[in-house]
């Protein structure tokens, strides 16, 4: 049962996710230009979206469209489109955003920290000086400021320029 003093401050797509099943990055795929799916640009065989837990404003996730869960199972196409979506997700951040620098990185396996093992994918993040700050720490909670779908819209748009 939902604590009724949390449920109305809660943030939809935060409630709406433990609501759905099978794997998150075929189910944006199916549906790329819903709203909520959150992919900002699909290629020929991999695609771009939106963390929708992120760590800071403007994390990205490259993926195959393939649902793999192996690196190493990665075609050569596959690869070299994850590689160049990455470097134009650099590109579409650095213009929109101005980070300071950035965090990319694979998690696999769950151990390695992947909260998604079977579909792997890569992490684009965008990172400011003193960016990290006490809510982490003493609450154990991330503060983005900018909503979800503001930042997608925002990156579609640059990324379509």
């Amino acid at each position: 049962m939902t604590d009724p003093l949390w449920a109305p401050w809660r943030l939809e797509y935060v409630s709406s996710a433990s609501e759905q099943t099978g794997c998150i990055f075929c189910r944006a795929t199916s549906a790329p230009n819903d709203e909520k799916s959150l992919v900002v640009h699909l290629g020929e065989t991999a695609f771009v979206l939106l963390n929708r837990f992120p760590y800071s404003s403007g994390h990205l996730m490259v993926a195959p469209i393939r649902h793999v869960g192996d690196l190493r199972e990665l075609s050569a196409q596959e690869a070299a489109e994850i590689h160049a979506l990455s470097a134009r997700a650099l590109e579409v951040l650095g213009d929109v955003y101005q980070p300071d620098g950035f965090n990319i990185g694979w998690n696999l396996g769950r151990n390695a920290g992947a909260g998604i093992a079977d579909h792997v994918h890569e992490h684009v993040v965008p990172r400011w000086q003193g960016d990290t700050n006490f809510m982490p720490v003493l609450a154990d909670v991330r503060v983005v400021p900018e909503h979800l779908q503001v930042t997608h819209t925002r990156l579609e748009a640059a990324w379509n320029e």
